[in-house]
């Protein structure tokens, strides 16, 4: 094994060459390969956390603010409280969509030792898994809030004319489905990745 002072590299040089993979006399201001020393394991947790996490804050974003709508129109036309909370259960939906891929993504990561001829393939998925959950989840956030300024507007123009609503409710639709755009082309990111 290399002397832990040869170099600055950690998981990379160990684990696929038995060797650090970062150049002598490497110090904080040169940074080549600090994306290569960082664990695959560690990418796709991250991009798993950043997945749930940001479709859980586009879901709060969303529903706080075709809430605060939903309520004070309710005051003056208090009929829309019970058709209105449809925007409330489309915002919802992100924040599940987030668990999915959630759990779709957990599934490909397995634990186990790392070769020399399987440190590609780790570093693929691991990455793959992170990009994933970033896409997944800035869509979600997103959708969320096209979700939750539209559920807004939905519950003001149901309180002004009845006859709106329908129409309002389509244009949610839309806003909630780019999270499921996301959740799909997230599958896709992920089709091949796999750890070893």
């Amino acid at each position: 094994m290399a002397d832990l002072n040869s170099g600055g590299g950690a998981f990379v040089g160990w684990t696929c060459a038995n060797n650090s993979n970062t150049p002598q006399g490497w110090d904080s201001s040169d940074w080549p390969d600090i994306f290569m020393n960082v664990s695959p394991y560690s990418w796709a947790y991250v991009g798993i956390g950043i997945a749930l996490g940001t479709s859980v804050l586009g879901a709060a974003w969303g529903i706080w603010i075709t809430g605060s709508s939903l309520v004070g129109a309710a005051v003056k036309a208090p009929r829309i409280k019970s058709k209105n909370l449809i925007s409330v259960i489309f915002c919802e939906a992100t924040a599940i969509y987030g668990v999915i891929i959630a759990i779709i993504l957990s599934g490909k990561i397995t634990s186990g030792p790392i070769d020399k001829e399987g440190c590609a393939i780790a570093f693929f998925s691991g990455y793959s898994i992170f990009w994933a959950g970033l896409s997944v989840g800035l869509t979600n956030l997103f959708s969320g809030i096209a979700v939750g300024v539209s559920g807004s507007g939905c519950a003001l123009a149901d309180a002004a004319d009845p006859s709106l609503f329908v129409k309002n409710l389509i244009v949610e639709i839309f806003g909630s489905a780019l999270g499921i755009f996301g959740v799909i082309v997230g599958i896709i990111q992920v089709t091949n990745a796999q750890f070893p």
